[in-house]
């Protein structure tokens, strides 16, 4: 059905997605692990291609060295933000006395953080070459191209801003502009791979699905980004009590209204996915990928909550906090594919 072509576009573009998850998979057990200042410097982790797997191996005074380096950096990023007229954000960053806070060197946190780095230039490379082999379609869907090659200057966008997450010693509005990127590379990823094997085959859509169902499948997903926004406050509310004397048991309870948003926009989201669900189930179209999809959805919104619950009542354990990331990073993949899944058919090309 497809040329030999596109048939390495695809494959590579559908790589490409599941290394995405890996990425982020590994992000979310830097954060649980409390690794991310493991490596201080970026690219490189201590100014090495491999890191250190012990504090003798590094010169005296260490700490410093990679102190004023962050402040050399945070300068000229507060310089590009005060640039575009946000001057109170930019004082903030120069007057972070946290900047200042080196972490001790730990060789397991070190490791982690240098995996999660290698996985991302991994993601990198599948990108250079999604890009590459994306202009077989220049002729046939010029979006393809242009959009592979949009989300590589994103992902280098992407590189960048993790170097300023490590550069602020882990800012919160950093990360959280940090995961949001992410949810939008894998987005892009998802819609030049929906294009590219819809191009051809005419019955991977449906005809008969009711218009209202995408506009409500596209509300859940704008929900379910605010949720993640407001999940990633309670995040970083969570690594703020974990350096104070509150005890883990009360930790819940002190995080204050950004944790009860979050919570009932969980509750609608949750509604939403068994509505969107029973809704495909009810077209009769059991056999389809839409109801694959919308089966996959369900799943996981179950796992998310069920994850929720027990951050809740076990005391924010670690492994369910990177459960909870990744399910939710997941879910907002099955959603946005769900969502273009749901257009009507379209014609296609004939083979070459």
């Amino acid at each position: 059905m497809y040329p030999a072509a596109e048939k390495r576009f695809i494959r590579i573009n559908k790589i490409t997605i599941f290394v995405l998850f890996i990425v982020i998979a590994a992000g979310g057990i830097v954060r649980s692990t409390g690794s991310g200042m493991g490596c201080p410097d970026w690219p490189k982790c201590f100014n090495r291609i491999i890191p250190p797997t012990d504090v003798s191996q590094l010169p005296q005074g260490y700490e410093q060295h990679y102190v004023e380096g962050r402040i050399k950096k945070n300068e000229r990023f507060a310089n590009m933000i005060e640039f575009f007229g946000y001057k109170n954000l930019a004082d903030q960053i120069r007057h972070d006395e946290s900047i200042l806070v080196h972490e001790e060197f730990n060789a397991a946190k070190t490791w982690t953080e240098y995996v999660n780095r290698l996985a991302g230039v991994t993601a990198g490379f599948c990108m250079l070459f999604t890009a590459f082999y994306s202009f077989t379609y220049w002729k046939k869907k010029k979006a393809i191209a242009i959009w592979s090659v949009l989300n590589l200057i994103v992902v280098v966008i992407q590189a960048w801003l993790g170097s300023i997450v490590v550069s602020t010693n882990l800012t919160p509005w950093v990360i959280t502009i940090h995961m949001l990127l992410a949810l939008v590379i894998v987005c892009i990823s998802i819609h030049t791979y929906y294009w590219a094997t819809t191009l051809r085959n005419g019955s991977i859509l449906k005809a008969g699905i009711p218009k209202g169902l995408k506009l409500i499948t596209l509300g859940s997903i704008i929900l379910l980004v605010i949720q993640v926004v407001y999940g990633t406050e309670v995040r970083e509310i969570i690594d703020h009590l974990k350096q104070t004397d509150i005890m883990r048991s009360e930790w819940i309870d002190s995080i204050g209204l950004n944790y009860h948003i979050h919570r009932i926009l969980a509750y609608l989201t949750l509604a939403i996915t068994v509505f969107l669900f029973l809704k495909v189930k009810s077209l009769n179209i059991q056999n389809t990928v839409q109801y694959k999809y919308a089966l996959i959805s369900f799943v996981l919104v179950c796992i998310q909550m069920l994850s929720g619950i027990i951050l809740a009542r076990f005391h924010v354990p670690a492994v369910a906090q990177t459960v909870h990331l990744v399910v939710a990073s997941l879910f907002v993949g099955a959603q946005y594919y769900l969502l273009l899944l749901l257009n009507a058919p379209k014609p296609v090309l004939v083979e070459d």
